[in-house]
């Protein structure tokens, strides 16, 4: 059992160090916001179920409402951050500006 949670807790880390580096790495804004939208709870998930193993169903309840709480909450706010960054700046990567056609409509 340890393996298995030791596994998953190095996956996690591993998730998350890339998370980092995307962060730094790439170019466009809406690549650096996937970077950090999809990486970082996926290796919060793996540390969370491998803590859970160690610190039983009282943990692992605790845990688990974490996590609902994070995928729930980051859909939405990664949402608003690329709405507002589309807003404020203009992207050189974008070929035609569907927010703009879309705010001309109303």
């Amino acid at each position: 059992m340890v393996i298995v949670e030791a596994t998953l807790i190095i996956l996690g880390s591993v998730l998350s160090i890339l998370a980092g580096v995307g962060l730094l790495r790439l170019d466009t804004t809406y690549a650096r916001f996937h970077a950090a939208g999809k990486a970082s709870p996926i290796a919060f998930l793996f540390i969370a179920f491998a803590v859970s193993l160690q610190t039983g169903v009282k943990g692992a309840a605790l845990l688990f409402v974490a996590a609902v709480a994070l995928i729930t909450t980051l859909t939405v706010g990664m949402h608003l951050l690329i709405r507002a960054a589309h807003k404020v700046n203009e992207d050189k990567y974008l070929g035609t500006d569907e927010l703009a056609r879309e705010s001309t409509k109303n």
